[in-house]
């Protein structure tokens, strides 16, 4: 009997069926892009050839073949194709589902388990694939749009291969596109620039790309349209961005980058694609200002006021206005020397701190405000830094069991330059009145 997660029943071929599932590809050579997994010597390659097929994860955008290469793989392999997704699918469901590759198993065929979204399982869900892994019960083949490393179980990732597939660029998405017009058999009715805007509205994703050919092709239109006719027809796909996902944190990397790299273009690119793609505008007010005082600092202590002063104006004047008063405030960034001093200072303070422990200060900087206190020694010594000469008496001011240690090196940029001046300063006079 067939079980219940079995590939679909063949439907006629009269039946309607959308674009992308008519032009699904027939081998892994009729594949468009990832080469870095499929081409000669890639890791899938070498897999079928040495007919040793393991358990996968692929990882990758939507719409650039994760379910098409996983059902190629089991055709390959002749492997029965067992598909589930984790949304769908719970503890009871997924028993069923081993239970029938242990008895298929017994019948001399294994299964491909290709299991969609797989990081959308909790831990326990994800443990439950172990022991179906490693007595050959099943070959699992996961796809996720997440970051493995976040998001699965290191027992699972410890007994699976991690294959990045790629977005689609424009020569894949055009190679797609000329394979749609062969199976139509028409010329999408575009001019040139039209065609390409296409290309990009699909945003790497090859399903999105069809999808939009097949509503491109069903307008009656007398001509080739332009990019202007093109638009206003056809709204432009939504960028792919998830505010708690992998993509969020690779923009906002991009744009920390960005700004530390000292370019203000690329931030502003950064910035505007995630303010377009509904990212909360407070989240980037926070994240430039912690850069202001991560990767510039004391170099430029006005930096960090700027930073405030636009996070400030943005909340009294909201959206869209007061987001210029963010790409003014990265641009400052962008443009402003740096220096990563304090940040390193403090992080090696930090651990200076938590490796010495409980030491006392020294008894001399202890107040002393009782006589017992007194007889003990505090205060003893002190030297009143405004009663010495420049101000300064040069005592030691860490543990005595700890010794002097030291943390702050500034750069030779910026205001950082002054304060290396007074640092060296300071240092000289310590150094003579010992």
């Amino acid at each position: 009997m067939a079980d219940l997660f079995d590939r679909d029943t063949p439907v006629p071929d009269t039946a309607p069926r959308p674009l992308a599932d008519r032009l699904r590809p027939r081998d892994l050579d009729t594949v468009i892009g990832q080469e870095q997994v499929l081409g000669k010597d890639a890791p899938l390659r070498v897999m079928l050839e040495a007919g040793a097929l393991g358990s996968l994860i692929l990882w990758g955008p939507p719409g650039v073949g994760k379910t098409t290469i996983a059902r190629l793989l089991a055709d390959e392999t002749d492997l029965h194709f067992v598909q589930i997704s984790a949304i769908f699918t719970g503890v009871p469901e997924l028993r069923k589902v081993f239970e029938a590759a242990r008895l298929r198993r017994q019948s001399g065929r294994g299964t491909l388990l290709f299991v969609d979204e797989i990081h959308r399982f909790n831990k326990a869900q994800q443990d439950g694939f172990l022991p179906h892994m490693e007595d050959g019960t099943i070959v699992l083949v996961g796809a996720t749009t997440e970051n493995p490393s976040f998001e699965l179980n290191a027992a699972l990732l410890s007994r699976a291969q991690v294959l990045v597939l790629d977005r689609l660029d424009l020569a894949d998405l055009e190679r797609l596109a000329q394979r749609a017009e062969k199976e139509l058999g028409r010329a999408l009715p575009l001019d040139g620039p039209a065609r390409e805007a296409l290309l990009e509205m699909a945003d790497g994703d090859g399903r999105a790309l069809l999808n939009l050919v097949e509503q491109v092709m069903a307008w009656t239109v007398a001509g080739k349209l332009d990019t202007d006719a093109l638009t206003t027809r056809l709204m432009r796909r939504a960028a792919q961005y998830d505010k708690s996902g992998d993509t969020h944190y690779n923009l906002i990397s991009a744009l920390h980058k960005s700004v530390r790299g000292s370019d203000p273009d690329a931030a502003l690119y950064w910035l505007a694609r995630m303010l377009d793609a509904g990212e909360d505008p407070r989240f980037l007010a926070r994240r430039i200002t912690r850069m202001a005082v991560e990767d510039i600092g004391l170099a430029d202590p006005q930096a960090q006021a700027v930073c405030l002063q636009g996070w400030q104006t943005y909340e009294r004047l909201g959206s869209p206005e007061g987001e210029l008063a963010l790409a003014q405030a990265v641009v400052y960034l962008a443009l402003a020397p740096k220096s990563n001093a304090t940040y390193v200072a403090y992080k090696a303070s930090r651990k200076a701190a938590k490796k010495t422990g409980s030491l006392m200060p020294p008894k001399h900087i202890l107040n002393a405000p009782t006589g017992l206190m007194k007889d003990q020694g505090y205060g003893a010594g002190y030297a009143y830094d405004h009663d010495a000469e420049d101000g300064f008496s040069g005592q030691d001011y860490f543990p005595e069991a700890m010794g002097r240690d030291s943390y702050y090196a500034p750069v030779e940029r910026g205001f950082e330059r002054e304060l290396k001046k007074r640092l060296d300063y300071f240092t000289r006079l310590r150094k003579d009145r010992g």
